[in-house]
C-alpha cells in the first residue's frame, strides 16, 4: 500500500449506485476497506468489552475489527435487515480470536437500549467501552421535502439512542471506561442538504463535553470522533446517485476515507493510551476543517 495518503482508496467517480436504506455494505462498489487486511493489534484492549451500534458494516465494523485485535469480546447492535453485513463483522472478530454477540433491533426504542445493556452486562459482566456509532440521514433539497417522521427518526437514532445506551451502560462501567461518540465534520461544517443529521451531531458533541465533566468524577472519559466524508452504506442508501460518484472528490486528499482509517481514533480513545483526553473531539475529515 502506498505511503502516500492521497493513494490510500479510491478515487471519484464512483460508479453509480443507489440502495435502500439502511443500505447493505456487500452491495457497494468499490467495496469499503474495513481493515481486514491491514489492522494489527497489539494488545491495548485485552480484557476490555465493548458495545458498538451499527457494528455491522462502515465504521462500526472497523471498530469492531480492530477492537478484536487489541484483545476485546465486542457486542454488536444493528437492524434486522443488516443481518448479512453482521454476520461478516462475527465472522471476523471471532476469527481474531475474541467472543461477538450480535443483537438485532431497532435503537429508536428505549427498552430495546436497554436490553442491548442488559446483554452485554450478561455476556461481558461489565461495559468497558460504549461506542454510540449508528446513525440516520438523509439528503433533502429544501426543509419542505423533510417529514416530521424522518425528522423524528433522525433524532430518535442519533440523540436519543445515544442518551438512552449511555444511560444505561454508566451504572456497569468501570473506572477506566470509555463513552466515544460518533459525530462528524457536520457538526462545525454543516451541508444544508443534510439538515437535521447535521444537528443531531453538534448536539451530540455539547452532549460529549458536558457528559465528559459529569462522568470524569467517576474515572470514565467521554470523548468524539468526528467523521469527514467516509465511504460507507450510509452514502448509496441516502444520497442521490450523481453525489455518490464523487463522493470526498472536494477534500484535500481527493477522496473518500475508508472506514479502516477511521478505527485507530477509537482505538486510542478507547485505551489507556488516552487517559488525559476526555470532552474532545478528534477530527478525520481529509483535510477538511472542523471549522
Amino acid at each position: 500500500m502506498s505511503d502516500d495518503p492521497r493513494e490510500r482508496g479510491p478515487k471519484p467517480p464512483h460508479p453509480p449506485q443507489k440502495q435502500v436504506p439502511p443500505g447493505l455494505e456487500s452491495e457497494m462498489d468499490p467495496l469499503p476497506d474495513f481493515g481486514e487486511e491491514s489492522y494489527e493489534g497489539s494488545g491495548k484492549l485485552a480484557g476490555k468489552a465493548a458495545v458498538i451500534t451499527g457494528g455491522d458494516s462502515g465504521i462500526g465494523r472497523a471498530v469492531a475489527l480492530a477492537y478484536a485485535r487489541e484483545g476485546a469480546d465486542v457486542l454488536i447492535s444493528y437492524m434486522a435487515e443488516e443481518e448479512t453485513d453482521a454476520q461478516e463483522t462475527v465472522r471476523v472478530v471471532e476469527a481474531a480470536g475474541r467472543k461477538c454477540v450480535a443483537v438485532p433491533g431497532d435503537i429508536q426504542e428505549e427498552s430495546h437500549c436497554q436490553a442491548i445493556i442488559d446483554r452485554a452486562v450478561k455476556e461481558f459482566g461489565k461495559v468497558d467501552v460504549l461506542v454510540n456509532n449508528a446513525a440516520f440521514q438523509m439528503a433533502r433539497e429544501s426543509i419542505d421535502e423533510i417529514s416530521t417522521e424522518e425528522f423524528d427518526r433522525t433524532l430518535k437514532t442519533n440523540l436519543y439512542a445515544m442518551f438512552w445506551l449511555t444511560k444505561a451502560t454508566v451504572p456497569h462501567m468501570p473506572a477506566g471506561g470509555a463513552v466515544i461518540n460518533t459525530s462528524s465534520i457536520q457538526a462545525d461544517n454543516p451541508s444544508p442538504e443534510l439538515l437535521p443529521y447535521a444537528m443531531t451531531k453538534a448536539a451530540m458533541q455539547n452532549f460529549t463535553g458536558g457528559l465528559a465533566q459529569m462522568l470524569g468524577k467517576k474515572g470514565i472519559r467521554a470523548n468524539c470522533v468526528a467523521p469527514g466524508p467516509i465511504w460507507t452504506p450510509l452514502i448509496p442508501a441516502t444520497m442521490p446517485p450523481e453525489k455518490v460518484e464523487n463522493f470526498g472528490k472536494d477534500t484535500a486528499l481527493g477522496r473518500a476515507g475508508q472506514p479502516a482509517e477511521l478505527a485507530p481514533a477509537f482505538v486510542l480513545l478507547a485505551s489507556d493510551e488516552a487517559s488525559y483526553m476526555a470532552g474532545a473531539t478528534l477530527a478525520v475529515t481529509g483535510g477538511r476543517p472542523l471549522i
